[in-house]
């Protein structure tokens, strides 16, 4: 745009007027820009934008005009008031400068050439100015359609077409025209008829319609689309066809699907053309499918005919519903296919079943029976609607049972059917069973059931994975040289079972694979047991007729989800036994349909104060002890339940750790227990040690508790007399109980001074001596007369003790009643035995002694205390208790027998 003359100290009145509005733009513009009379000018130059290419180099050039008081020098280029590099600049000779910018999408604005003198700053500048817009060309159209539909019973006159932009966006307006041409084509060239048009301004359209008034059939059409910018312009290829190639009609009309008694594998199929045949000539083709898949069988075309109206499909399934479509197009094929029309759906007409029912059992052991539930789906190839099912149960090759099963409306429904029955384990049972549609009876299913003895073998292994969320179930084939399998049957109910036929199913496999796809409706985080079962057939001749059973092996089963999630619900939990340092915990299993998953594992959390610890346990546990815990603590605890998809914590639950003492001591987990062992070994090793001494100081403890005590009778006193040899023997029989007294002297001369004379010789007499052998009479016979000097003064020799023995002359038993018995004294320093010392004791009844230790000799008795006619010394003091150890008292003796030999010192 070449600007005009202005001031930029200029003020201006501005007014409502017409008029004056444009002179303001003007003088707005001279001051923008520069006089009219300005000293340079750019070319190229106009007054619209110039258009400019983003990516590409543009060029312009500042001429100094004639007259002009600058040079080349004092040209300077700005953008957008922003001084372009002098770099950039050519001088072309001493009136022109050129300067050269890379465009980009940015660089909208004006382009300005500025001339001016530094050093004059009072003269005016020169400045003009170009405005630069920036894009890109327009691009080919690409890949043109043109359509025109069918409306009512005629092609629509509206020619839609539509192409390809492009991707990029041109930044310029950009304009697209649709061009479309009615032409009559001759031998030699092409005669347009009539031309129709239509503009679109979109930056991107990409469709556009034309409107030809009147659709022209049996004439050619040519069509094509053109695209202009400021950068440039382009056109697509040029359609020229017949119009039939632009018209798309309707689908058939009035399609219908009728079915025929007596013909269960066929329908017939009728429709009317859309459109008239002298206007356009369609072919029609039809595909159908049964009712619920999606897959389409398609008639070839070749075998139906453009102005039929008809047609037949056979080899369809009895009694099967079928879905019907159909679609038309020119007879060329030079228009486009019509769409598909709405579907129509029949049944076919039943027929007798072309299969058995589908047989199963589920067999549950009883305390005596097996209980056998009967359950069965109608046969695949029903070919109509089962009315009823004839079943025949055999125990032992012998008609058991027969029984016809009707279905009602509400039967039909249902996918299973059931029949329970007992049968004793000792026997085998035979069932056949048999379908009946209104055409006819389904050929015979049969099933065996063996005795419980008699299982056959089963699969070696079964294994399940989930793959694009479908159940897949592997398992490895029954081991070699066993039955042949005929099939795989796959058994799976959920759990735990609610409805016993409703949530059983089962699928049967070729024996030729070992993996198979479950179809079932599997739910997430459901649990499923899945049974491999191998099917064997076998045929078994009995009365003359072979029969074909069906028996089914060993069931292996294995547990299954098609998706795990975390469980709902965590573990009850509660402490059985709490000691001092540890707990013992247990739990109990969450309900199946709360788990939701297989269980990985548990984990215990339990806290006192602000210390907190976790235990793992094995998923097969319901129990755990917590060790290592604080006496007197609570505890706040609660268990944690895993899957593969998450965990859930139980609810949480209070316990206190015990405390058992012992005084001041404290005893905790199992410190009874060893206190009370460690005391029963020791008590036991005691009483061992105790034993073990006993028996080796036995002698000892004897002597100390039973000690030996002299046996007079055995004592050589007993064998010694002074008028014989002390090694003569006698019998131990004639020994007599001796009484030994010892008298102090004086005593012995009170009492017996008038009966006893002393001699000179300090030694006793004859008499004397003589009545310490008949002491058995005195009460006390301790002390013994010495014949010491020391005698005389009185002194009590306690220290010898004098022993003394009356032996007969006779041999045992002679009653020695006038022979005069011999008396022995003798002195010995053994001491006297406790009850010699106390003699009072030894007294029992009627003052005889049983524990005496001396005994008389038979021969010799002792007489009761008298004194004898003529004698005139007898020791029988009143006074005396002590009473004579008397064994058989004579009828008359005397307590003193004198001595023969008088007193023999010892």
């Amino acid at each position: 745009m070449m600007g005009v003359c202005g001031f930029p100290d200029s003020n201006l009145d501005v007014t409502m007027d017409t008029s004056l509005h444009l002179l303001l733009i003007v003088m707005y513009l001279q001051y923008a820009v520069g006089p009219s009379s300005s000293c340079v000018k750019i070319f190229p130059d106009s007054d619209q934008p110039i258009a400019a290419e983003v990516g590409k180099e543009f060029s312009a050039t500042c001429h100094l005009l004639e007259g002009s008081r600058y040079t080349t020098d004092d040209i300077e280029w700005l953008f957008e008031n922003k001084s372009v590099p002098k770099q950039n600049y050519v001088k072309i000779n001493e009136t022109a400068v050129s300067v050269t910018v890379n465009i980009s999408s940015n660089m909208n604005g004006w382009l300005k050439c500025r001339a001016a003198k530094e050093s004059l700053s009072y003269e005016p500048s020169c400045l003009y100015g170009i405005s630069l817009i920036t894009g890109y060309p327009p691009l080919v159209p690409k890949n043109l359609t043109c359509i025109a539909v069918q409306e009512d019973k005629n092609i629509s006159p509206k020619l839609k077409c539509s192409w390809d932009p492009g991707t990029r966006d041109p930044l310029l307006d950009t304009t697209y025209t649709l061009y479309a041409q009615l032409c009559s084509e001759s031998e030699k060239h092409l005669t347009v008829i009539e031309s129709f048009s239509t503009i679109s301004k979109d930056r991107l359209a990409s469709s556009c319609t034309v409107d030809l008034r009147t659709y022209p059939y049996h004439m050619d059409l040519r069509v094509w689309v053109e695209v202009n910018n400021m950068l440039g312009s382009e056109h697509s290829d040029k359609l020229l066809r017949d119009s039939s190639y632009f018209a798309k009609p309707s689908p058939p009309f009035d399609v219908r699907v009728l079915s025929e008694i007596n013909f269960s594998t066929s329908l017939m199929v009728t429709w009317k053309p859309p459109l008239d045949p002298n206007v356009m000539e369609l072919s029609c083709i039809i595909r159908y499918c049964q009712a619920g898949f999606s897959v389409w069988t398609e008639v070839p075309e070749d075998l139906m005919h453009s102005h039929t109206e008809s047609f037949r499909l056979q080899s369809l399934h009895p009694y099967t519903d079928y879905v019907v479509q159909m679609q038309c197009i020119h007879i060329k094929h030079e228009s486009y296919w019509s769409d598909w029309s709405a579907n129509a759906t029949e049944r076919t007409a039943e027929a007798k079943p072309a299969s058995s029912p589908d047989l199963w059992r589920i067999i549950q052991l009883t305390t005596h029976n097996r209980n056998i539930t009967l359950i069965w789906t109608a046969p695949v190839q029903a070919n109509g609607k089962i009315l009823r099912y004839d079943l025949e149960i055999s125990q032992d090759h012998e008609i058991f049972e027969r029984r016809v099963v009707r279905l009602n409306e509400l039967e039909h429904i249902r996918s299973h059917q059931t029949y329970s029955m007992d049968l004793p384990p000792g026997k085998v049972a035979t069932i056949e069973i048999t379908a009946t549609n209104s055409a006819g009876v389904s050929p015979k299913a049969t099933l065996f059931i063996p005795r419980t003895d008699k299982e056959l073998p089963g699969v070696q292994d079964v294994s399940w994975s989930v793959n694009d969320g479908q159940l897949q179930v592997k398992w490895l084939p029954p081991p070699p040289g066993g039955p042949l399998v005929s099939q795989y049957l796959l058994e799976w109910m959920k759990i735990p079972l609610r409805e016993f036929q409703s949530d059983t199913h089962w699928q049967r496999v070729s024996p030729h694979v070992n993996r198979t796809t479950l179809t079932g409706d599997f739910k997430p985080f459901q649990r499923y047991n899945i049974s491999v079962f191998p099917i064997y057939s076998y045929r078994f001749r009995h009365s003359n007729t072979t029969h074909r059973y069906i028996e089914a092996g060993r069931p292996v089963t294995t547990a299954a989800y098609i998706q795990q999630g975390s469980p709902l619900e965590g573990p009850t939990s509660k402490v059985t036994k709490s000691k001092k340092t540890s707990a013992e915990l247990t739990w109990e299993e969450i309900p199946l349909d709360s788990q939701r998953g297989f269980i990985t594992g548990y984990t215990i959390f339990y806290k006192t104060g602000n210390i907190e610890k976790f235990l793992p346990v094995k998923a097969h546990l319901r129990s755990s002890v917590l060790t290592d815990l604080t006496s007197e603590s609570e505890y706040v605890v609660h268990v944690m339940v895993s899957t593969v998809a998450g965990s859930k914590n139980g609810s949480d639950f209070n316990f206190k750790t015990a405390k058992y003492g012992i005084g001041v001591l404290s005893v905790g987990d199992g410190e009874v227990e060893l206190i009370v062992v460690v005391v029963c070994f020791s008590f036991l090793f005691f009483a061992v040690f105790i034993i073990m001494f006993c028996l080796r100081k036995r002698e000892v403890i004897k002597e100390l508790l039973w000690p030996h005590v002299p046996d007079p009778n055995d004592s050589s006193i007993a064998h010694w007399s002074p008028d014989f040899s002390v090694k003569t023997d006698l019998p131990k029989e004639d020994v007599s109980v001796v009484e030994v007294d010892v008298f102090d002297r004086k005593s012995l001369f009170e009492e017996d001074k008038a009966v006893l004379p002393l001699k000179k010789d300090k030694y006793l007499s004859e008499e004397h001596s003589s009545g310490i052998g008949g002491s058995s009479c005195m009460s006390s016979p301790r002390h013994s007369v010495s014949d010491s000097d020391e005698g005389d003064s009185g002194q009590t020799t306690a220290s010898i003790v004098q022993y003394s023995a009356v032996v007969a002359s006779g041999y045992k038993g002679q009653t020695p009643n006038h022979q005069t018995p011999v008396f022995a004294r003798s002195e010995s320093t053994q001491p006297l035995l406790d009850c010699e010392e106390h003699t009072e004791h030894l007294q029992e009844g009627n003052g005889q002694s049983r524990n005496s230790y001396f005994r008389r000799g038979r021969g010799l008795e002792l007489a009761e205390c008298e004194e004898p006619n003529g004698s005139s010394l007898t020791f029988c003091p009143a006074e005396e208790q002590m009473s004579p150890i008397v064994e058989d008292l004579p009828t008359s003796t005397s307590c003193y027998m004198p001595q023969q030999s008088g007193y023999r010192p010892q």
